[in-house]
C-alpha cells in the first residue's frame, strides 16, 4: 500500500484520538465522529414516527390512541388503591396490582417456574427454546431480550449517554457508570468471605476468593 492509500486511515485515526465530530444531525444538532453513527442516530431518533406529544409531561407517541391511553395516568382513571400509582389502562393496573398481591399466574411448562408478569414469562421461555428474536441490523448477532440488543447497539453507534456528574467521562452502559462512580465515592460493596477484605469491583473480589481456595 502506498502513502496516498495510508492518508485516509491516518486522518481517521487522528479524528478518533482527538474526538473530532464533524458529522452533525440537522434535526437536533447532535454531533458524531463517524457518518455511519449519524445515519444510525437519524434512523432511531428522527423517523417521524412519534408525532403526538403529551402537554403535561412532554412524552411523545406514535399514535393518537397511544397518547390518549397515556393521558389516563394524569387523570388518575386507573389508580392503585394500595400505593396510589396511576396506570395507563386497566390491563396495566391489573399487572401492577400483582406486584402487591404476589400472584404468579404464568407458569413455565418446562421447569415450572412461576412469574408475575407475562413478559417475564416469555423472556424466560427463550432460555429453553433458544429463540433470539431481536437481531442487530448492522451485524449477525441476535438476542433473546430487547435490552440486550440495545446494549449491543452502542458498540456500533458509539453512543455514551451515561455521564459522570463529577468528571468528564461518559459511558455506553449504566453499569459501567456505576462502577466508575466508586472511584469518586470510594464505595467497596464486595466483601471477601474468607478474609473480610472489601473491594470496589466484583471481579477483583472473585479473583481473591479463587486465590485463597487455590492455596
Amino acid at each position: 500500500m502506498n502513502k496516498a492509500d495510508d492518508k485516509p486511515r491516518l486522518i481517521d485515526n487522528k479524528r478518533t484520538q482527538h474526538g473530532e465530530k464533524k458529522y452533525v444531525c440537522e434535526v437536533c444538532d447532535k454531533r458524531f465522529t463517524w457518518k455511519c453513527n449519524l445515519n444510525s442516530h437519524k434512523e432511531k431518533r428522527h423517523t417521524g414516527e412519534n408525532v403526538y406529544t403529551c402537554g403535561q409531561c412532554e412524552k411523545w407517541f406514535s399514535s393518537k390512541s397511544a397518547l390518549c391511553m397515556h393521558m389516563n395516568i394524569h387523570t388518575s382513571k386507573y389508580k392503585c388503591t394500595e400505593c396510589g400509582k396511576c396506570c395507563a389502562s386497566s390491563v396495566y393496573l391489573a399487572r401492577h396490582i400483582r406486584t402487591h398481591s404476589g400472584e404468579k399466574p404464568f407458569e413455565c411448562t418446562v421447569c415450572n417456574k412461576l412469574f408475575t408478569q407475562f413478559g417475564n414469562f416469555v423472556r424466560h421461555s427463550r432460555i429453553h427454546s433458544g429463540e433470539k428474536p431481536y437481531k442487530c441490523h448492522m451485524c449477525d448477532k441476535a438476542f433473546g431480550r430487547s435490552e440486550d440488543l440495545n446494549r449491543h447497539m452502542t458498540v456500533h453507534t458509539g453512543d455514551k449517554p451515561y455521564n459522570c456528574s463529577l468528571c468528564d467521562k461518559a459511558f455506553s452502559l449504566s453499569g459501567h457508570l456505576d462502577r466508575h462512580m466508586r472511584v469518586h465515592t470510594g464505595d467497596k460493596p464486595y466483601t471477601c468471605s474468607l478474609c473480610n477484605k472489601r473491594f470496589s469491583h466484583q471481579a477483583t473480589c472473585r479473583d481473591i476468593n479463587v486465590m485463597y481456595t487455590a492455596t
